[in-house]
């Protein structure tokens, strides 16, 4: 394909009736070596249209961070095409428009994570080289960049590597970084009277922020801390600048002064809560500042980000008692209160305009960690931050705020319902003490207050009335049980319940989705021993009506994109799903019809995560306890739905529809392949879907559920070698190695011993080359259980003998070698109960079972008795499978095309010796009945084995004796 030709293909994968042909298209081109080089020739060149490029930019990147490197850094792409990319992609970036610099950013992002900086060291003096004295469109390119790379490493946590490579920028990159500084703020000055260079050099500005930001996050740079005087001048020279003509006309979008001064305030947050040594000394300054930033900034949209930064400033400083001590007089709190709290917490035209427009906007904002920038969020931060440090003063001055904004709602409640508003809110800051958790809303509370006073006496009546109340009263209302849940008693939840269930029939969006909200996480509500909150019989006598209604809201509108708008209506269906468990029954019917209309409607453009997870779970749930009873209907119903996504790559549905087609075979009593599951083997054998990483858990899961019911059929078919090949594939990466054993001990579970056999020292020979040259911690510790699980499996024709015969088959006399280094001192490290049981059922066998260890391993058979014997120290205990389903935090996963573990079909670990209780119980007779099996046997081995540690045969014999 030539260049004109991709750059067509690439302007068709953008629309919709071509987009799937292009895609395809493309996916059979970016093979082909030089495929990335082509992409940034199009990104370079004038000639095609921005949208083109742009494209070609978001293609490049997606491409990067698919075919750059394996999961060993090794380049999947040619060597040539490699030095091409780094040696091109830098002044390429600094050439190009913003936007298609921020996807050329991402992607050298992805390339730094894998090469920098010892495999691209050059990298920091290309980029210095290209700085220039006053060039601000290049040396905003030059930072850009440098951003792209340093910021990586604000998460993560520290370490010898990652000090080194800051260590390594800084010794090229400081210096030239606090000269450009310098040089930025003599520009700045220079041209303050002309437009369109001062905002050039503020866009400067701001990038040297970030950066200021990148280089201190894990330790103040020495260069920073030398010139700690000077930089802290600058920093609070433009915290207080203005000039109109950097302005925007604009009452909503930031310009570059909010830009600048938001950026300022994250820098002093930093180094306020990591650097008090050296940063203390200029922090009043700067609190001064802040204040009168504060209380002389408009309520307008476009301050939010900044206001909320100075705000965030403040906590930080707030949490040190030096600088707290400051706010500790009445006068103060009162103005502080007054002046800044009150005004950022209060709702706005602005917010109430988002409430009507944007709903689901308006929730994730005031529900969510993503709140964080939002003015109310950063004051309730603040004030919760006084109240840590002065509790007493800070609840005496805010409820006389409280009580005056409950007074002035009462004069006239249909014009000061705002007040009321703010009074709740208020009440809510100060009662709550520390963060909403998930699970349980708000664990602590301030004494002074009474939560459920304040609620019956102010809150309650707008739950509660029929009448007209403002609609974000009855949302207050509403968010207040949701955030005080678990301090209301199960009594006065029973009471509670009906009227937020009323508050669902709400026309209202965001009334009815924070009914919908609320009814999820007091469903999920359970106390120490685990017993709900609400009673699952009185939620499944509701549940046909609270379902139907809310596949009503759902399915409101039905354009895909609309209808998965709302992920908090999925959650609560999913949520209804697991608490009423086979109460669902039933309502069959009705249920299936609406999860399968929705599967259709999103399958053809997946676009909310969350909203596909939660409509996943929920069916997870429905299969989990609906399906055993009627199998038929569901797979007849959901198995053509499925075969669809699969059919039409939707490839973020494929991990979720296989672990559902899992649990829709696993829930069928049957305990056989119906003709939809026979007919399934052979496609997912298919290469294509094992290339994605994101598959292959849940392809594992159900290939090992499709052989624990067909095994004789996949025999019959000849496609146990495609299973095998796909082991063989797993094994050899890091990645997937746990899943390839997990494969393979499907095999050795569901297979004969003899139709194993041809393959079993090829198996061998892969895991020992592994072994050799690889090996992980991971990887030995997988191995060792394999070994014990074939090694106790004697009933089955396997044992530790089976074992043996083939691994010397590999290499004579390398199985006393494994099992002297690797065997049985990894079966100490093992941690899992099951692993545990598994290894001294394995090695009380081999005791009582194994020929080789009777007559050839003499000393192995003592060596083994003491491992025994050691891991009985400290027996595993297995505990009884809970049925519980775990509560997922969404915010504590990454979505994307990957692999997300559903929990409600998730298949607990499995005991192959269930009827094994109590292990040290089990070994004493197995050691026993073997003995008078055999005769004395292991008596006399024992005494003659161990007659060198009689401490050992000691404890083994009272074993024999129990």
């Amino acid at each position: 394909m030539d260049l004109q030709s991709l750059a067509t293909t690439l302007e068709a994968s953008l629309d919709p009736n071509q987009n799937k042909q292009a895609e395809t298209a493309l996916l059979q081109e970016q093979k082909k070596p030089g495929f990335s080089l082509l992409l940034l020739r199009i990104v370079a060149s004038d000639t095609y249209g921005s949208t083109t490029r742009l494209a070609s930019a978001l293609y490049f990147k997606n491409h990067i961070r698919r075919y750059w490197t394996d999961e060993n850094g090794v380049y999947k792409l040619p060597q040539d095409e490699v030095i091409a990319i780094k040696r091109e992609i830098i002044g390429l970036m600094i050439s190009v428009p913003a936007n298609i610099q921020y996807q050329l950013g991402d992607a050298v992002g992805v390339i730094a994570d894998s090469d920098f900086w010892r495999r691209w060291d050059t990298l920091v003096d290309d980029l210095v080289s290209r700085l220039t004295p006053d060039n601000a469109r290049v040396n905003n390119g030059v930072l850009q960049v440098a951003h792209s790379i340093f910021k990586r490493w604000r998460p993560l946590y520290r370490s010898d590597e990652l000090f080194t490579e800051v260590n390594h920028v800084l010794e090229k990159f400081g210096d030239p970084f606090v000269q450009l500084l310098g040089r930025t703020d003599q520009l700045i000055e220079r041209n303050k009277n002309e437009r369109s260079p001062l905002s050039q050099y503020f866009s400067t500005l701001n990038l040297m922020m970030k950066l200021l930001y990148d280089l201190s996050v894990q330790d103040l740079p020495p260069i920073f801390e030398d010139n700690m005087q000077s930089l802290t001048s600058l920093l609070h020279k433009y915290l207080i600048y203005d000039n109109p003509l950097l302005q925007t006309d604009s009452d909503n979008d930031p310009g570059p002064l909010e830009f600048v001064k938001s950026g300022i305030f994250e820098v002093l947050v930093l180094y306020t809560q990591k650097y008090e040594d050296a940063f203390g000394p200029f922090v009043e300054q700067f609190i001064g500042s802040s204040w009168n930033l504060l209380t002389t900034t408009g309520l307008e949209t476009k301050n939010d980000i900044l206001v909320s930064k100075a705000l965030q400033f403040l906590t930080s400083v707030t949490r040190l008692s030096k600088h707290a001590r400051a706010f500790n007089n009445e006068d103060i709190m009162t103005q502080v209160i007054e002046r800044v709290v009150l005004p950022n917490l209060s709702l706005r035209d602005a917010d109430m305009e988002i409430f009507e427009d944007e709903p689901i906007e308006f929730i994730r904002r005031d529900l969510e960690g993503s709140d964080s920038d939002t003015r109310r969020r950063a004051a309730t931060d603040f004030l919760q931050q006084l109240l840590a440090q002065f509790q007493k003063p800070v609840t005496d001055v805010v409820l006389r705020y409280i009580n005056h904004y409950l007074s002035d709602y009462s004069k006239n409640p249909a014009a000061n319902w705002k007040s009321k508003d703010t009074a709740v809110y208020l009440f809510s800051s100060i009662a709550a003490k520390g963060a909403v958790t998930t699970s349980q809303g708000v664990k602590s509370v301030n004494e002074l207050v009474n939560v459920i006073d304040f609620f019956q006496a102010n809150v309650a009546t707008d739950l509660m009335s029929d009448s007209e109340v403002e609609s974000i009263l009855k949302v207050d209302a509403i968010k207040y049980l949701y955030m005080f849940r678990s301090q209301i008693t199960r009594d006065q939840w029973r009471d509670a319940f009906p009227l937020v269930v009323k508050h669902l029939s709400s026309p209202e969006y965001v009334v009815y989705t924070y009914a919908a909200i609320a009814l999820e996480r007091v469903l999920a509500l359970a106390d120490h021993s685990k017993r709900s909150f609400i009673n699952p019989e009185d939620v499944s006598s509701l549940s046909a009506q609270l379902l139907q209604h809310l596949f009503q809201l759902i399915e409101r509108n039905p354009e895909p994109p609309k209808l998965q708008e709302n992920e908090f209506l999925m959650r609560c269906v999913m949520r209804v799903l697991i608490v009423i468990r086979d109460g669902v029954v039933p309502i069959t019917d009705s249920v299936l019809t609406h999860l399968i209309k929705i599967t259709q409607i999103i399958s053809s453009n997946p676009a909310n995560p969350r909203f596909y997870y939660y409509h996943f779970e929920a069916l997870g749930a429905f299969i989990r306890f609906a399906a055993p009873s009627q199998s038929e209907k569901f797979e007849n119903g959901l198995y053509p739905v499925f075969l669809g996504v699969l059919e039409n790559d939707v490839q973020e549905f494929i991990p979720y529809v296989f672990q559902l087609f899992a649990a829709l075979l696993e829930a069928n009593p049957s305990g056989s392949l119906t003709a939809y599951y026979t007919s399934l083997v052979q496609p997912i054998l298919s290469p294509q879907f094992w290339s994605s990483k994101g598959n292959v858990p849940a392809l594992v899961r159900l290939l090992s559920s499709l052989m624990a019911r067909g095994a004789s059929q996949i025999a019959d078919s000849k496609q146990l070698e495609p299973i095998l090949a796909i082991f063989q594939n797993l094994i050899t990466s890091k990645v997937n190695e746990t899943y390839g054993f997990e494969l393979l001990e499907s095999i050795m579970a569901n297979f004969a011993p003899s139709i194993i056999e041809p393959y079993f020292v090829t198996i061998l020979q892969l895991l020992f080359t592994r072994l050799q040259s690889s090996k992980t911690e991971a990887f030995a510790s997988r191995f060792v259980r394999l070994y014990h699980f074939i090694s106790s499996r004697v009933d089955s024709g396997f044992g530790a003998d089976w074992f043996i015969t083939h691994a010397n088959q590999v290499q004579d006399g390398i199985y006393v070698q494994l099992y002297l280094t690797i065997i049985l001192p990894d079966t100490q490290k093992l941690a899992r109960p099951l692993d545990r049981k598994i290894a001294v059922i394995s090695l009380c066998k081999t005791l009582t079972n194994s020929l080789a260890f009777a007559e050839k391993y003499k000393k192995g058979w003592g060596f083994t008795c003491e491992t025994l014997l050691k891991l009985l120290e400290n027996p595993p205990i297995i505990t009884s499978t809970d049925d519980t389903i775990a509560d997922q935090d969404v915010d504590d996963m990454s979505f994307g095309v990957g692999f997300t573990q559903l929990q409600t079909v998730k298949r607990p670990a499995r005991d192959y010796w269930p009827e094994v209780m109590d292990v040290k119980s089990w070994v004493s007779q197995e050691l026993q009945d073997t003995n008078v099996r055999q005769g004395g046997k292991i008596k006399n081995f024992a005494e003659e084995r161990l007659a060198q540690s009689p401490q050992t045969l000691q404890v083994l014999s009272m074993y024999m004796s129990r």
